[in-house]
């Protein structure tokens, strides 16, 4: 059902970043709307790995995605926030102070300022180009995200992919499946280091068996079950690996939908902010996050928070012109009633 919100800032995506905007716009006093095409929130955290452990969010040596997610909700609970999910913003007018969105269902948000946090934009995974993948998608016996390990309990898991998705869940699933191979062209991964050589170490203990310099070539089963991953060589030499399930880690495709036709400055599908305030090149526009860059951008959660803060200060004196802002530690202040 279609709504009428006015607020004073609208939260385009509802991932980590785009949750700790409420909490940073809250702590002054500024109210906000969260809106995302995903029908929960957490973006990819949520939405691909939710199970898979994250180390460098500060004073926590490991938390899983998902419970990430738990503790921003719980950060976020003393802010009202509307959240309009599973819905796409279509279309984006007004100026500085004055804005309207309008959603896929309807909805219209007023808004004064407004923060694109939208991560990957529209993400999809890129599929090898494989006979009858989907058949074998349908049923499961190809998987792009891991949601529960437990699914994978006793079977036979072929990882394909050089990255840190692929290192990650050959590591993660350890003790879970009932064997794992990994599949790579080639012997270096475009992994973290120490996680790299962690994997090194695990096959070394016969826990990960390493397929190298191996692709994926075919799959074989029957009516969507999978009974062998087919891999070929650069030689064009063909391998046979028994497997119930292949999980694919080529990455996503990035697509940001509407967001590309709203006249703002992109760069390589990415959105142009001013590193000091994360405004893009449409006052009172900001963007925080993956979909955001500048000069020395680092891809990482913990940065996307600090742009949060930047933004919601920048935020300020739009929504409320004239007024001092004095900048205060949450120790001091706390969290406002």
């Amino acid at each position: 059902m279609s709504e009428i919100i006015e607020t004073d800032v609208a939260i385009v995506g509802a991932g980590p970043v785009g949750l700790f905007a409420v909490f940073e716009l809250g702590m002054l006093k500024l109210n906000s709307v969260l809106i995302d095409a995903l029908s929960e929130v957490g973006g990819q955290c949520t939405a691909l790995y939710p199970e898979k452990p994250i180390y460098d969010i500060p004073g926590h040596p490991a938390i899983e995605a998902g419970e990430l997610i738990g503790r921003l909700e719980a950060q976020i609970a003393p802010f009202p926030a509307p959240r309009l999910l599973g819905r796409r913003v279509e279309k984006l007018s007004g100026t500085s102070g004055d804005f309207t969105l309008e959603t896929d269902h309807g909805d219209i948000v007023r808004a004064k300022a407004v923060i694109l946090a939208a991560g990957a934009g529209a993400f999809g995974p890129n599929r090898p180009p494989l006979e009858g993948l989907a058949a074998y998608e349908a049923s499961g016996a190809v998987q792009y995200y891991v949601r529960r390990r437990e699914d994978l309990r006793g079977k036979r898991v072929v990882i394909a992919g050089g990255g840190d998705s692929a290192v990650d869940w050959a590591l993660a699933l350890r003790g879970i499946a009932a064997s794992i191979q990994v599949v790579h062209r080639r012997a270096k991964f475009r992994a973290a280091p120490e996680s790299a050589n962690q994997l090194d170490a695990a096959a070394a203990r016969g826990e990960v068996e390493m397929v190298i310099p191996y692709q994926l070539h075919a799959l074989r089963g029957a009516n969507g079950e999978l009974e062998a991953v087919e891999v070929a060589d650069l030689d064009g030499g063909v391998r046979a690996l028994e497997a119930d399930v292949l999980l694919p880690f080529f990455g996503l495709s990035m697509d940001l939908g509407p967001i590309a036709s709203w006249g703002l400055a992109l760069e390589r599908h990415h959105l142009s902010v001013a590193p000091a305030t994360c405004e893009t090149s449409v006052p009172g526009v900001f963007a925080i996050g993956d979909v955001a860059t500048y000069a020395g951008k680092l891809k990482l959660i913990l940065q996307g928070f600090s742009e949060a803060a930047m933004a919601a200060h920048a935020i300020h004196p739009i929504v409320r012109p004239g007024e001092a802002l004095h900048f205060e530690y949450s120790t001091s202040k706390g969290v406002p009633g």
